[in-house]
This record gives C-alpha cells, structure tokens and sequence, in this order.
C-alpha cells in the first residue's frame, strides 16, 4: 500500500447503528455503537493493547551492503509481554522473516559500520571489544586485535597511516604499513610524584630526626645519599623527553576520563573526565509489595529536588610530547557557578577542538574552539535563558568537514534553528529561520574523500502536526535553497537511508495507524510500499478515527491545538458531557498527524465517544513541538499556563460543541495527573470529575534533573513549589467535586508516597467523594492488562456517576450507570 492511498483513506466515515439494550457495566460492556462486530469497542478489549496493536517497527538497520534491512518487531496476535525479535526484509521490499540463532548472532557483523579511510577504501568496525577492519569493495573483513580487554574508539589518522584506537585507560596508534603499535598516553591516577624533600611535621619528632644526625656519622651519610637521589629524579624528571619516550598523565583521585580523542596525528589528545555527584544525598526506598520471596522488599531509588548534587565534568588537552594536560575553562572569566564541560572533536586540520559547557541551573550554554598548541579559545555562540536552555536538537553541533567552520543548533530566535560560524567566531549564519523547530540534524555522507556539504535534518517546517526529513544544502555563503524534503503530506516520518544512499526504509505512521515500515527509491520516497502490517485483522476492521484537530483560543490570545474526537464521529448521539485528556511527560507533543504514544488512551477515547462525550486532548503550554516562549511558559508555576490552557478548552467545548458547563471531566497520568489536581483544587467548578493517575502531589518529592529546571530548588524558591504543588491547594476540593487516584504502588518515578502524603492531607481537611485505587505490582509505566482494565474501568465509572446526565454532580447525586 502506498503512503497516498493510505492518507487518502484517513478520513473517517461516520457509523449510524442501533443501540443495544442497557446492560450492567462491566468490562466488558459494548456501548450503543460499535464499528463492526469483529472488533468490540470495550474497555478489557481495548486493554489487550500490544496484543491487537502489536509493536510497531524500531530499530532499522541497513546491511553494510545495502541489500537487506534489519528491524525489531512485534506483531499484533502475540502476548501482550512477547519480547521484540530481529526480521529482515530485502530492499526492494517483500515480506518480512524473523531471523534465526545463527543470523540474529551474525547481525552486527553484517549491519555494522565505522570510521572511513581517507582514501574511501577502508572501513574501521568494533565488533565484541576487537577491532576489524573492512574492504569497502569486496566486504571482506580482517581481524585486528583479539585481546581480553577490548579495544574500541577506533579512528583514522589524518594520512590514513595509523590507525587510532582505546585499549583500557590509554589511546594506542596502529601502524597501517607493518602493524606496529605504540602507546599514546600512560593515565594515572592521582597527583605526580612530588620531589621536595620530605619535611615532619610534628616538633617533637623532627627534634629527634635532627639529633640523629648530629649525633651520627652514619645517619649523616645516608642523608646525604638520599638527597642526592632525590636530586637526581628531579633533574631526571625536568629533563625535555627523548622523542618517542612516553610521559605520564596524571589525573586526579575522584575523577574518571570519559573521552580521549587524538588529533590528525596524535600529537594532542583532547580528554574530558568527570566526577560523580558528592553531597549527603538519601535515596528513597521503594518497598515492593509482591514477591517471590513473601518479603516486602525495599529497593532504594533515587534522592529528591534540591537533595541531589550534579556531577561535574572538565576537558583539555594532553601533550603526547610531555604527557601534561592543559584544562580549559568552558564559561567566561567572569562567570560564578558550575560549569560542565563536554568534548565535541577536533577540525580536520587537527589544531582546534570544539568544546561545550553548560551552567549547572541550566540557564547558560557556551560553545568554544580552543586551539591545542596555546590553549587559546573563542567564543562561537552564548545562549541564555532564564528560565532553562532547552528544546530538541541539543546534541546538533559539531565542526564541518574539510574547513575551519563549526555548525550548530541554537533557540536564540525562540525556535530552534541551524547555525555556521567561523573557528574565531565571527560570520555567524542562519541556515534556516521561521516559526517551525529543527529537530535533528546531522552531516550524513559516507565517503570522507568526496567532502561533505549538506545536513540531513528532520523538522516541523509547515506545519508542527507533521514532522519531515530531507537534505539542507550549503556553502560558504550559508544555506543554498530551501530543505529538499523527501517525504511530505499528512503523518510523521522517520526515514532510514541505504548506505549508497539509493534507497530509504520508512518508519510512517499516521492519525489512525500505528508506525510501519515501508520500502522506497531515496529519489522518490512517497512511492514507497508498505512491507509490515502490526494490527491485527481483527484491530483494522475499526474504522478508527483520523482526529481532527482544533485551535482553542487561550485567553492571553494564543490559539492553542488540539485534538477532538465527537460522539458523532462514531455515529453517537452526544450526552452533553465532555472529557478532556492531559497528556504526561510535559514536554512531550501529542497533537500530531500521527500515531500517539498513548494508543491505549486514543482507543478509550472512542469509547468514550461512542458513549456520549466529546473528548478534547490539548497540547498544554509546556509542551514540545511549538518554541522556546510554549516550552518555558511553566517557568517557576507548573500549573499556572499549562491548567489555564485546560480551562479555555473547556469554554471553548461549552460555547462550540454544545457541551453542559456543568458537566466537564478531565483525566490524565503523571504530569497529566498533576495538572488534574490542580484543575480540581484550583480552578473553581470549571471541572466535576477527575482521575489523577500516578500524579505528581508534591514537587519537592520528585527528581532532580526535571523538577529544578523548572522550579529551581526548594529551599531557593519555595514559593514557587507552594504555588505548583497540588497538596497545598487541596482545600479548593469542592463538595460537589469527585476525584479517582489510581497508584502504582512500586512506582519508582513517582513515588506512591505522593499520593499516600495527599490521601492523608485529604483526610485532615475532611474532604469527601475522592477515592484511591492502588495497583501493587505495577510500576509508573502499566503493564499487566488487567491492571489497565481495572484502572480504565474505574475511570469510565467516574465519569458515568457524575457526568452523563445533567444533575450528576449535585450533592449526594449520582449518575446512573446502565443497568443500575
């Protein structure tokens, strides 16, 4: 099937059939309609999720030759927990064969690639912590080291005469002509040895040190031979190595290297080491309540917001000549704080490395070339925000190929976009601009000798709904034209080139179908043709809706998306009531032409349409997909923007699709479930009912690396905790208010203490109709069918109790649930 026919098919017919009898709710009640008899639209078959939806294609990988493609894959009819397994599939397309023992055992030999010579012959491969090297011709592969300790890293020269690689600790150079090997660093540990002559301390000993020696001819003496050796080794040690001779390198107790990588010729050795997090920081036990041993069995997790001390990373150069390392600041002089360094290479010509550093509040990223021979350095590009440096594409950057040009990515414009410079920081160019984000971006080519000259990137250019691949030319000017997209129209796209670059494998998914793999010319990759197809028969006879999606107006005039699903969509007569999701994550994007991550909400979204209610699900402000000004807009308030935009899509429902003011629900997991705690504490009656799942009660209890990005620290700035934190808004919990707290309780990213500290806070302020559901083998992330089951059916029942019908949410009121 091709990509056109099946957007072509996108939209959604609607269903008109009759309406059962009212029955009990269970599980597995069918509502009034469902799309075909094959499939029934319930909670417990919806729940069966990787059973009829299967996993999608991941993990595409190109044979060396080109000729086979490799993924992992799932699909629909196996058990929900089935493991991924290895298929291949030719390149012209066909169909899919699982790979035996022996193929799956032989994979990265066949899939794997490395560094190019210069010369384009060659190619560099680690395979099982040996190096082999490659016929770029014939494929033929010869061994290069077989050691038990493993080697790896492996790069060539600058005159591909040597071969580079890491063994332990230490960088080796491999003799390309005869093989010859020799060593490039010798790392130590600690501080280099010390000459000075050793002096005690202590007046009483050093009293008696120096009566031996007046008193002695032979104390005497042997003092004496011992400072003349002493002597002797400093000289020694101050005297310029012999060429050839190597010099040790001395890092100190408590730091590790991280990255050795050698200049053109080895003559420098750009190193980055690093040091764990210090401070007395006190993980949180997590007890975990089903196991095979009977015992309750606590595993300690991690520590809390403001309780946790970065690790701090360095970089600079080692002189293969004299083994001494010249570090490197990585913020300007000026600059008060922490600062994290990171190696990002060195320039063809080898004379300057390219290195990163960033502000441990995250408000402050550099990017320099120091030069290795004096240790100069330029500032290429300062960006600072001050609420925190963010967006996608934060690894794009890096030198380009064959000049003294560095490219990278940058929000400067409050989006992210692409940038050149020169190695001293002047002509900084734009290669892209416009209200749309650079995703990813990265100089792909596979030959070094033909020179490279144009990024391979994926965006949202057009449209944030959709994302597309293709190549942005260059030159010394900047850009040349607009991206050449290779893939276009309606969906999300991730396409996977041969290595000749003659043929694409496509990962496609869509509004209403999963990710697939298809086949295509790299030329003309919309003419691709579909080779997987992950549902099962029984899943694809649903005409599962294409959402539409909307724009709320928010009430600072910003349109915000939305996707909507209506009764009517599924020939559903509407009850009046609506139900808005809150999708996780934060910054995360789920209003999209494709496929959601949260498939199992999509499909229970159907059936909550198809029960009567209109569903809205809101890309919130702090979500990804839209700017830096929509991704900080929750800057020191969670639950400020990103609840406001809630509630305008709640008026939006009242004053447009004829929804009850009265008779508005929201639901949704993790930050979703936060933002449902807000909604109820805080924003009035705007919201009836709520289900909070695995929700964040507290931010001064979850992590580090999240939490103080957007709220700084507790005990820096407690009032933006206070302000964020739904326990200390509880009180707004209205009589007429009902809420549903569904809890893992061996959550290890949100504890189930969260909710057990707002259980108890709940209890105190003598708040009535909440009740929590707790689920004790499961994790943040669900996974055992008949836990989502139970969780979703808990929720369906909440929203019939109290919105289905007009009066629901009066005091001592219920809905009634059919057949009740």
């Amino acid at each position: 099937m091709s990509v056109r026919i099946l957007s072509a098919v996108a939209a959604t017919s609607l269903l008109a059939l009759p309406s059962p009898a009212a029955a009990q709710y269970t599980a597995d009640y069918i509502p009034s309609v469902v799309a075909d008899e094959t499939f029934p639209l319930s909670i417990r078959s919806i729940m069966r999720a990787e059973e009829i939806v299967g996993q999608s294609p991941a993990g595409v990988r190109w044979s060396a030759d080109g000729e086979t493609i490799y993924f992992t894959w799932v699909p629909g009819g196996n058990e929900w927990d089935a493991d991924r397994e290895w298929y291949r599939v030719p390149a012209g397309g066909g169909e899919p064969v699982r790979l035996t023992d022996d193929e799956e055992d032989d994979l990265n030999v066949v899939t794997a690639s490395g560094d190019i010579s210069p010369d384009g012959e060659w190619e560099l491969i680690g395979l099982g912590g040996d190096i082999w090297l490659r016929d770029r011709d014939s494929r033929e592969m010869v061994q290069l080291t077989a050691t038990r300790g493993g080697e790896g890293q492996a790069t060539w020269s600058a005159d591909g005469s040597e071969i580079f690689y890491r063994g332990g600790e230490d960088l080796f150079a491999m003799s390309v002509e005869n093989g010859r090997i020799r060593q490039l660093t010798d790392i130590r540990a600690g501080d280099p040895p010390s000459f000075e002559p050793e002096e005690e301390d202590d007046p009483q000993r050093r009293f008696l040190i120096e009566q031996q020696r007046e008193l002695f001819e032979f104390i005497r003496r042997q003092h004496q031979e011992d400072e003349r050796q002493r002597l002797e080794r400093e000289e020694a040690a101050n005297e310029p190595p012999e060429p050839g001779e190597l010099q040790p390198t001395y890092v100190p107790n408590g730091e590790r290297v991280g990255q050795m990588v050698p200049n053109g010729d080895g003559s420098y050795i750009a190193i980055s080491t690093f040091r764990d997090s210090g401070g007395d920081t006190e993980a949180t036990p997590v007890p975990f309540w089903i196991t095979e041993s009977g015992y309750t069995e606590p595993r300690n997790v991690r520590s809390k917001v403001g309780d946790s001390q970065p690790g701090r990373s360095r970089a600079g150069f080692i002189d293969a000549a004299t083994g001494e390392v010249t570090y490197f600041d990585a913020a300007p002089e000026d600059f008060e704080g922490n600062v994290s360094t990171q190696l990002l290479g060195w320039n063809d010509a080898g004379t300057h490395a390219l290195i990163a550093g960033s502000s441990d509040d995250d408000e402050n990223r550099w990017l320099w070339t120091v030069e290795a021979a004096t240790g100069e350095r330029a500032l290429i590009h300062h960006l600072y925000d001050e609420a925190w440096v963010g967006g996608p594409c934060g690894g794009c950057r890096g030198w380009l190929p064959g000049e003294d040009r560095v490219w990278f990515s940058s929000e400067e414009s409050g989006y992210v976009h692409l940038y050149v410079a020169n190695a001293d920081g002047s002509g900084v160019t734009a290669l892209t601009s416009g209200n749309w984000e650079v995703q990813s971006a990265t100089i792909l080519d596979l030959d070094r000798a033909e020179g490279r000259n144009r990024f391979w990137v994926t965006t949202n250019e057009g449209d944030p709904a959709n994302t597309h691949q293709g190549w942005l030319q260059y030159d010394d000017g900047g850009a040349v034209g607009p991206i050449d997209y290779l893939t276009e129209g309606d969906g999300r796209f991730s396409v996977t080139l041969s290595p000749d670059l003659e043929r694409a494998a496509v990962l496609a998914n869509f509004g209403n179908r999963p990710a697939e793999l298809f086949v295509a010319d790299a030329d003309d990759v919309m003419e691709m043709e579909e080779v997987t197809t992950t549902p099962t028969e029984e899943w694809l006879s649903f005409d599962w809706l294409w959402p539409e999606i909307v724009q709320i107006p928010a009430d600072d005039g910003i349109d915000v998306p939305a996707r909507i699903y209506r009764p009517a969509d599924l020939g559903a007569e509407p009850n009046g009531a609506a139900v808005i999701f809150v999708h996780g994550a934060g910054y995360l994007q789920n209003v999209h032409n494709g496929w959601s991550s949260y498939y199992r909400e999509y499909m229970f979204h159907h059936f909550l349409a198809a029960n009567g209610y209109t569903v809205l699900d809101i890309d919130y402000r702090g979500s990804a997909g839209y700017g830096r000004d929509w991704r900080t807009a929750i800057y020191r308030f969670m639950g400020g923007a990103d609840l406001s935009d809630q509630v305008d899509g709640a008026e939006w429902l009242v004053a447009n699709e004829g929804v009850d003011a009265d008779r508005i629900g929201i639901y949704g997991g993790s930050y979703g479930g936060f933002i449902t705690l807000m909604a109820l504490f805080t924003a009035g009656d705007t919201f009836k009912a709520g289900a909070a799942l695995r929700s964040v009660t507290d931010w001064a209890h979850y992590n580090d690396g999240y939490t103080s990005n957007i709220l700084n620290d507790p005990q820096e700035d407690e009032e933006a905790y206070r302000m964020s934190s739904p326990i200390y808004h509880a009180e707004g919990f209205g009589p007429d208010q009902h809420l549903l707290i569904p809890h893992g309780m061996v959550d290890t990213n949100v504890h189930f203490s969260d909710v057990v500290r707002l259980a108890q806070r709940l209890i105190e302020l003598g708040k009535e109709n909440w009740e929590m559901a707790v689920y004790p083998v499961e994790n943040h992330g669900f996974t055992v069918p008949s836990s989502w089951t139970d969780e979703y059916r808990r929720i369906f029942e909440l929203f019939e109790r109290t919105l289905s019908e007009p009066g629901c949410t009066e005091a001592g009121g219920l809905c009634a649930v059919p057949g009740r």
